[in-house]
């Protein structure tokens, strides 16, 4: 007998498949992962095995798995040469890249622990991270201009789970943790991929109205947040639903509630304040700040993570820079459930986000096909890395600043001001 979380993985790869990834007739899928400790559990294999038969459905005619194990991670740093945490994959990124040239569809899963490297020493992981970004950034410009359609999910873990919900036994709370993915995912109810459709459209509302406004800059201001960020000329505010190089429309993300557009890089100055931690690299960086003065990152301050937090903004010249901005109203249903998931994924789309490192070229007009010089003049922010973090809460005001110098409200107490 199918039990009720069969069905509703089924759904949730659905939804993931057609209305998020919209896998066309004849494209293969490559996934990614998921990474668990301890090896794979049941619902990732099950969640993994309905993506396939939704991507088969969907008319693919090939679908691979590149499954991952965070034991085989640990044991690289308990017994690996210092030395060798500069080295990554050597085929790994041509894989990608061929594989996403020729215009087939990537979808990757997280389900990862997000203390997984809290015991090890910091320079190791940023010089693993560092390493792992240098190899894979010709695979991230990829992506960052659309190349193809992209999707990133995720999957409940144990691990995870238990740092959700603390105080629940571990089959508790790894059911508590999938039925939070699918409620914030939207896929109870109806068909889930038309559903999933529904709420992308609501989204496009918001960006067609930011980029009528055509703000030259935005102004935070809330709890330890006091920030101007300039807008380049040719900006473009992006909802939930991209569209690749191919013209097939997608949403890179589930769950998403966010509009989001490129800072200029710079003309960034102030002060921010995170308001949830940081899941980064297996480690989490709590009660941080960043001063910025001229785009640019010039003080770092955190309660934990700090050396991590100083190493990620140092990886290159861009990393200390702005690439995208993203509004989130606080009453987003994330936001509203009360929880701190640990993961990027989930925790910005409970609040308004800032990113350091490479911009997103589809978030700038032509900028899929400008030079990387045009590019930066024009405002935009290369590097290797591309890390988001949260700053928006009940307490968050921003202001746009239009052309003519008239400042008007965007957001009040952490909500939108003007409805729509």
């Amino acid at each position: 007998m199918t039990s009720d979380l069969e069905i509703r993985l089924q759904r949730y790869a659905d939804a993931a498949v057609r209305g998020g990834l919209n896998l066309q007739p004849g494209q293969r899928l490559m996934m990614i992962g998921p990474r668990i400790t301890g090896g794979v559990s049941p619902e990732a294999t099950t969640l993994v095995r309905a993506l396939t038969e939704s991507a088969y459905r969907a008319g693919a005619p090939l679908v691979e798995v590149l499954w991952g194990d965070e034991i085989q991670q640990l044991l690289r740093f308990r017994h690996a040469p210092a030395e060798s945490f500069s080295q990554f994959s050597a085929w790994m990124p041509n894989a990608l890249i061929e594989h996403i040239e020729g215009g087939h569809a990537l979808l990757s899963i997280y389900a990862n622990d997000p203390d997984l490297l809290a015991g090890v020493p910091a320079e190791r992981v940023s010089a693993m991270q560092q390493a792992a970004s240098r190899g894979l950034q010709q695979f991230s410009e990829l992506i960052g201009k659309n190349r193809t359609n992209w999707l990133v999910v995720c999957g409940a873990a144990e691990r995870w789970a238990a740092k959700v919900f603390p105080d629940d036994a571990p089959a508790v709370a790894v059911l508590r943790l999938w039925n939070a993915i699918f409620q914030m995912c939207r896929i109870d109810g109806g068909d889930a991929a038309a559903g999933w459709t529904r709420h992308l459209d609501s989204l496009v509302y918001r960006s067609d109205y930011l980029n009528q406004r055509r703000y030259r800059a935005l102004r935070y201001r809330g709890h330890g947040t006091d920030l101007t960020i300039g807008l380049p000329d040719g900006h473009v505010w992006v909802s939930g639903r991209s569209v690749s190089a191919q013209g097939i429309a997608f949403a890179p993300n589930m769950p998403t509630e966010e509009v989001f557009t490129m800072p200029h890089k710079d003309r960034v100055d102030g002060i921010v304040r995170s308001s949830k931690p940081l899941s980064y690299a297996g480690v989490t960086i709590q009660d941080f700040t960043l001063r910025f003065a001229a785009g640019k990152v010039v003080e770092v301050t955190a309660g934990t993570g700090e050396s991590v937090l100083r190493s990620m903004v140092g990886s290159d010249e861009g990393a200390a820079r702005l690439g995208e901005l993203a509004l989130v109203p606080h009453s987003s249903p994330i936001s509203q459930s009360g929880l701190l998931f640990y993961n990027t994924l989930f925790d910005e789309n409970a609040a308004s986000h800032l990113a350091v490192g490479s911009a997103y070229r589809f978030t700038m007009k032509g900028g899929e096909v400008m030079s990387d010089e045009a590019f930066a003049a024009a405002g935009g922010n290369r590097s290797m890395i591309h890390v988001d973090f949260m700053i928006g809460d009940a307490a968050l005001d921003v202001d746009g600043e239009r052309a003519d110098g008239v400042v008007e409200p965007v957001m009040r107490s952490g909500e939108w001001s003007v409805a729509i």
